[in-house]
């Protein structure tokens, strides 16, 4: 499928436009979602709002690496520099990541999608398995072994690089400085515990979100190894809830990512609408949520 059968050169034009002002706004409501989840165990202390607050930072964490995808496919801002600066430091750095790295693997998996060589394929290729294997999946996640395989994993290069570390120690002493300071930040609040949540989160939720994104956008997709991206690529339907922990900053919108990657994500949506309404989707099943994918990958 090419895009340009179905929108003009106008649209096409319209919708790859980078706004300064839409990718500050979205960092800003990333970063003010996070601080607003910090306040509900900070106000009221208990085992109930902590455990709140370890799943909806899981999401929030996913929001920053969807943030950390979009500066290092250099579409989030207008500005080049920005995308740098913001991605690396206001993004990557805090989740412990290396943009730049990510961005390399990232745009191999655009290239070779849909055939054999996609370097991500090991993520989704064993789907769809039992409903049980799935279910040990998410406790390995919530258990924390796969935040520990992944650390382990930064020598090879090998799993999601989303969730792989830094590979240098450039990208090491500057994401553990930025924690720092998230810390020095919560401490001046006078509660420096609250820091404990955001770890409790990477190495819990982080990874089971992470998880659902991936098996969401490729896992049991009609023909994995079609280069049509409608049969290799699927968007999710989202619902505020879902939006809020699975999807955030319009993640869930992947094959239209995938037809254009130029798009920055406040486009995504208009260009879904557009595409269905030419047509381009009349034989593209839409989940209409999460749960649905799940079902549609397990037996």
């Amino acid at each position: 499928m090419k895009v340009q059968d179905f929108l003009s050169a106008t649209e096409i034009n319209r919708l790859t436009q980078k706004s300064d002002l839409k990718g500050l706004l979205t960092v800003l409501l990333t970063w003010g979602s996070i601080a607003v989840v910090f306040a509900i165990p900070a106000i009221w202390p208990n085992p109930l709002t902590c455990l709140l607050a370890i799943v909806l930072l899981g999401g929030r964490q996913l929001a920053l690496s969807v943030l950390v995808h979009d500066c290092g496919h250099r579409t989030l801002f207008k500005n080049q520099r920005a995308n740098e600066l913001v991605g690396r430091w206001f993004a990557a750095y805090p989740l412990l990541l290396d943009m730049d790295g990510y961005a390399k693997g990232h745009l191999e998996h655009h290239r070779k999608s849909g055939t054999a060589e996609d370097p991500d394929l090991p993520n989704y290729r064993e789907y769809p398995i039992p409903r049980h294997s799935f279910y040990r999946k998410v406790w390995r996640d919530l258990s924390g072994q796969t935040a520990l395989k992944a650390i382990k994993s930064v020598k090879r290069g090998s799993g999601d690089a989303l969730v792989r570390g830094p590979r240098n120690s450039n990208t090491t002493q500057r994401s553990l400085g930025v924690n720092a300071m998230l810390f020095l930040l919560l401490a001046a609040t006078g509660k420096p515990w609250l820091y404990l949540l955001w770890v409790a989160a990477y190495f819990t939720t982080y990874m089971l979100v992470i998880r659902v994104r991936q098996i969401a956008e490729h896992a049991n997709a009609p023909d994995l190894y079609n280069l049509d991206s409608r049969l290799n690529t699927r968007t999710v339907y989202a619902n505020p809830l879902a939006r809020l922990l699975l999807a955030p900053n319009r993640v869930n919108y992947h094959l239209e990512h995938h037809l254009l990657a130029s798009v920055p994500l406040y486009h995504l949506p208009e260009m879904h609408r557009l595409l269905k309404q030419r047509g381009a989707y009349n034989e593209t099943q839409f989940p209409k949520g999460y749960w649905e994918v799940i079902q549609q990958v397990t037996h």
